[in-house]
């Protein structure tokens, strides 16, 4: 029997705050009794971690991720190994990654192709989302087959025409499926064929730098996109979960939908919370840093993300963690936004940076574990393994420092990146120690995992929809 007690801190969970120790065997939450009592005592260990000054809470679960994702004649520069690693030592002990469907081909091998890259070498655990590039009655068949065994998400774009793009008939056909077979449709909300138009004006104007990108990838082509897919998902009788939501026009379409009681579903994430078209705009091509679509807005959008996230209109704080070098990738768009790389990096900073709007009074000490750890886990099938403290619940628990100071940069991360979007920023709040299933890969300041340590976890359906 492998026991470890943590005692001393103060549990939160996305329901509750209490000062408990916590019984960890074999891997699982066995119980928590309240600190000091008789029950709690009584419990012997082998390990014993002292959790005093210290939330002690559940693992993130970061729903978006893309590691060794090719994009634009490159790939993501995070392998399994190194993004995993670096998401362990930020707090995250779970990430929902996307497969992809090569055009032409099935969705069995583009999800053959993700295990083989992954098996091995996570330090944390992972599931898959399947991207569906080519929709035909072959992979729509396939699509019941992947909820069987655990892939239940599938996501389609509205955007790049001619790599990813779906046509609305196409996205119509795959949310009927998923309406028959209970998975969730996922999309990426953007115009693409109206800003391939407005990419090849501004091009023609002249217009390279990085702060372009934004500008072309306008805020009322993402709520339109927005507006078209839940009205597709309506008429298919199908739930719809909307990618990284950057702009206040589209926040108000899904407002709008669940006011009217649809599955209609949202995530943000930390770039479009913290980053504006102030850093796109920065000079001598540094603005490439920051380009990622759907694209950084203008500062007063942040204040619709961040009232959507405390009204629940956003459900979820992902990451879509795609990360590309300055050096030698970003490059690539040097006389050109256009080739430019879409991504940022992020695993690792998502956690600080919710607290660090804890401490800035934006949410809840509660609604940060709900956006970052429990809703995912209910959003795509995982809870309560995931996402909580609870007895049964695996044992993926983070003792998290609210006092510690720390100044991100490129210079101390575990991303496998050349740059941090968040260089300099300081935050208040930092992770001390990371269990994973029970066993310590974060240990005051050491990496203690292996890749390898993490494990495949094939996902129920949404627990959103039960």
């Amino acid at each position: 029997m492998n026991r470890t007690v943590i005692r001393g801190g103060l549990v939160i969970t996305a329901a509750d705050e209490l000062h408990a120790d916590v019984l960890v065997e074999n891997g699982r939450v066995a119980a928590l009794a309240a600190h000091g009592t008789d029950a709690a005592a009584g419990w012997s260990a082998e390990h014993e971690i002292d959790a005093t000054g210290t939330y002690v809470i559940p693992g993130g679960v970061d729903a978006h991720t893309h590691m060794e994702m090719p994009f634009g004649g490159t790939q993501a520069s995070d392998t399994f190994e190194t993004g995993t690693r670096a998401a362990a030592w930020g707090g995250t002990t779970t990430i929902v990654d996307f497969a992809i469907q090569s055009k032409g081909g099935s969705l069995r091998e583009g999800l053959d192709a993700w295990h083989a890259k992954a098996d091995g070498q996570c330090a944390v655990d992972y599931a898959f989302h399947m991207i569906m590039s080519d929709v035909t009655a072959a992979s729509l068949k396939e699509m019941d087959a992947l909820v069987g065994e655990g892939v239940t998400s599938f996501k389609l774009f509205t955007a790049y025409p001619g790599v990813f793009l779906s046509d609305d008939g196409q996205i119509l056909r795959a949310m009927q499926q998923a309406a028959s077979n209970g998975g969730l449709v996922m999309t990426h909300a953007e115009n693409g064929l109206a800003i391939d138009v407005l990419v090849e004006q501004a091009l023609a104007r002249g217009e390279r730098d990085p702060r372009h990108h934004g500008e072309v990838r306008n805020a009322l082509l993402e709520a339109e996109a927005t507006h078209r897919v839940i009205k597709l998902a309506q008429v298919a009788g199908a739930p719809v979960y909307v990618v990284h939501v950057s702009a206040e026009e589209a926040v108000a379409e899904l407002a709008r939908a669940r006011d009217q009681g649809l599955p209609v579903f949202g995530e943000t994430c930390p770039q479009y919370l913290f980053l504006s078209t102030d850093n796109l705009a920065e000079p001598d091509f540094e603005g490439a840093k920051y380009v990622c679509s759907t694209p950084l807005r203008p500062r007063e959008h942040q204040a619709a993300l961040w009232r959507g996230l405390r009204t629940d209109d956003l459900q979820v704080v992902s990451t879509d963690h795609c990360p590309f070098c300055f050096k030698g990738q970003k490059e690539l768009g040097r006389n050109d936004f256009s080739k430019i790389p879409n991504g940022m990096p992020g695993v690792e900073n998502r956690m600080d940076l919710l607290h660090q709007a804890v401490v800035d009074g934006h949410i809840s000490r509660r609604r940060w574990i709900e956006i970052a750890c429990a809703a995912p886990a209910r959003m795509f099938g995982l809870y309560p393994k995931k996402g909580t403290i609870a007895p049964g619940a695996d044992a993926d628990i983070v003792l998290y420092d609210p006092r510690a100071e720390q100044t991100l940069s490129a210079e101390t991360h575990h991303m496998n990146v050349d740059y941090s979007p968040y260089e300099g920023k300081k935050v208040t709040g930092r992770v001390r120690t990371v269990l994973s299933r029970g066993v310590p890969v974060i240990d005051g300041g050491r990496y203690t995992g292996r890749a390898g340590q993490g494990m495949y976890v094939p996902r129920a359906t949404s627990q959103y929809l039960d």
